[in-house]
């Protein structure tokens, strides 16, 4: 008893990665060297899905292999489809049964569709191999999502714990398939030191429904979250692909109340075929994302109210002071400028 801790408090006293208290949690991937399986969820957003994919990828193991499902993972995983699944791994490894595993593809994934079936693909690498990198630009005129570059636009400001705005591409001439991770380029000034950023990305139907998954978490998932403390900006350019920005998090950098700065928020994986006439979105708040569907009678997982994000709340006022995150945040796009969305559009397979 006499050494039990209170992990909220831990975690406020120690705020950084490079605090001794997180450094002695942290894994050291190179040790790893046996074979592994790692089980991801694309719904699992806030919780298991990042660490999978970062586990998967900084493993010394010559063996491994990454599995994404859909759904609550109980669904999948720990029904029988799943328990085959691990049952094959180990068999393999533990008892020599030449069961045809060394021939699975390395990243194996369940395709969520809007209005088909799920349906599996294989891949080697992961990211995936001939994945399109494209930018959809933001349009401050219009708040929508462009593909090409625009002139600027006035620039938008809201209030820094409210819904924020959200910027919408016209509707898609074709099918797309993406699959992986994201991210946003943003530049934004806050009326005060600092400023809190939720990234949601979003698929809606040709008449503006959007649509959601059932995840790990929460029965209303959107496709994919990010988020950034504007103070906590600061990169890791050792470890930041184009697509995927690693901050240090060893330092509080406040904000000159008016000065816009550069953010590079990192967006979790994410799988969908996006159908032609529907649209993508991202909305960037200053808040939590809630389902925009009915939510009287959907009860969570664990007990608390469902609101698309299952317990994984940001709602501790001692973290969040209202004189500090609620000032007003403003979002600016020049010819200089230009903010953007970067996702990973991969060739498409039948479905």
């Amino acid at each position: 008893m006499a050494n039990r801790r209170d992990w909220r408090i831990d975690s406020r006293v120690n705020r950084f990665a490079s605090d001794a208290f997180w450094t002695s949690r942290l894994p050291d991937f190179s040790k790893i060297t046996t074979p592994l399986l790692s089980a991801a969820n694309w719904g699992g957003q806030g919780l298991h899905l990042r660490g999978n994919v970062e586990g998967f990828q900084s493993a010394r193991s010559k063996q491994k292999w990454l599995s994404f499902h859909c759904l609550e993972h109980w669904t999948e995983f720990y029904t029988r489809a799943g328990i085959a699944l691990q049952k094959r791994f180990f068999g393999h490894f533990l008892k020599d049964e030449d069961n045809g595993w060394d021939a699975e593809p390395r990243v194996q994934m369940v395709v969520r569709h809007p209005k088909k079936c799920f349906t599996p693909r294989g891949a080697a690498d992961w990211p995936l191999a001939g994945t399109r990198w494209t930018k959809f630009y933001f349009d401050h005129a219009t708040s929508s999502l462009r593909t090409e570059p625009c002139d600027g636009g006035a620039a938008i400001s809201f209030e820094a714990l409210a819904d924020g705005v959200t910027f919408i591409t016209p509707p898609l001439p074709d099918e797309i398939h993406i699959i992986g991770p994201s991210t946003a380029k943003l530049f934004v000034s806050s009326s005060t030191e600092d400023a809190d950023l939720f990234l949601i990305l979003r698929l809606f139907s040709p008449d503006f429904t959007e649509v959601t998954f059932p995840g790990s978490n929460d029965p209303h998932t959107p496709l994919a979250h990010g988020w950034l403390r504007a103070s906590h900006r600061k990169l890791d350019y050792d470890r930041t692909p184009p697509h995927r920005p690693y901050h240090t998090h060893d330092e509080e950098q406040k904000l000159v109340p008016g000065d816009v700065y550069e953010l590079d928020v990192e967006i979790w994986p994410t799988c969908i075929v996006a159908p032609a006439s529907y649209r993508l979105g991202l909305s960037i708040r200053g808040r939590d994302y809630v389902y925009p569907g009915d939510l009287r009678a959907v009860q969570g997982k664990i007990g608390q109210p469902a609101t698309g994000v299952g317990p994984f709340k940001h709602e501790d006022s001692s973290d969040r002071t209202a004189a500090i995150y609620g000032g007003v945040t403003t979002l600016h796009a020049t010819a200089q400028r230009r903010p953007y969305l970067l996702l990973p559009v991969v060739p498409g397979v039948s479905l």
